[in-house]
């Protein structure tokens, strides 16, 4: 029997090994340079998934190999409050750290975000489509590292949402909350504070910079 390029022999019916058009991927692709930022972005972004409101541990991706690794457990009884990610060919750097006065550099990581949805999903390393809102300008340490607020597209609750003064304040001050305490460590003094929530004008100026950055840092 005739077999093709690889070794496997065509399917019964067909003329030959199947072509994949050229939108696929036949490997899987790093999920922070090989996955897009998302079909209209600033606004509409697509968030890869690290940890969901179920975990306790802090999960995050691997930079040299793209899958998912336990970065630790967390030390308090807090759980994230919604979706927790980054976006795909961001990365905080200078221009990112522009936009936040008293941070010394951007973080040197993805930009991080945050996505609401009103149905549960309880499975990370997915890509969730999202509506960007705002966000919290975080400072850790001297470093920028501002959290986008967003919403699933389409979502039948939080769909309508276009700025964070269409979220109720509590949900906000939850992820203010969580974001001030999930590093905390008793009898240490606090590195992370928060200098303020936005809204969207400025989470659209701080995406936009973290796609240049990572542009000139990874670019071709």
């Amino acid at each position: 029997m005739r077999t093709n390029k690889r070794g496997k022999a065509p399917a019964r019916g067909s003329s030959g090994p199947q072509v994949l058009k050229s939108s696929s991927s036949r490997y899987r692709p790093h999920p922070w340079h090989g996955l897009e930022p998302g079909k209209a972005p600033p606004d509409l972004v697509d968030a890869w998934i690290e940890i969901t409101p179920f975990d306790h541990i802090k999960y995050e991706v691997d930079k040299v190999s793209g899958y998912l690794k336990v970065d630790r457990p967390q030390r308090g009884s807090s759980q994230p409050p919604a979706l927790y990610g980054f976006i795909p060919q961001t990365w905080c750097g200078p221009r990112v750290a522009k936009l936040a006065p008293r941070a010394s550099r951007g973080d040197g990581d993805p930009l991080d975000i945050c996505v609401l949805s009103e149905r549960a999903i309880t499975r990370s390393e997915v890509v969730v489509p999202a509506r960007v809102v705002g966000g919290l300008q975080m400072i850790d340490r001297g470093e920028a590292d501002d959290k986008i607020i967003a919403v699933l597209e389409g979502d039948f609750m939080w769909g309508k949402a276009r700025d964070i003064a269409d979220l109720p304040p509590v949900l906000v001050e939850r992820l203010e909350h969580y974001f001030l305490t999930y590093k905390l460590v008793s009898g240490q003094r606090p590195t992370i504070r928060i200098a303020r929530s936005y809204g969207l004008a400025h989470a659209r100026r701080v995406v936009t910079a973290a796609m240049l950055d990572y542009e000139q840092e990874y670019g071709d």
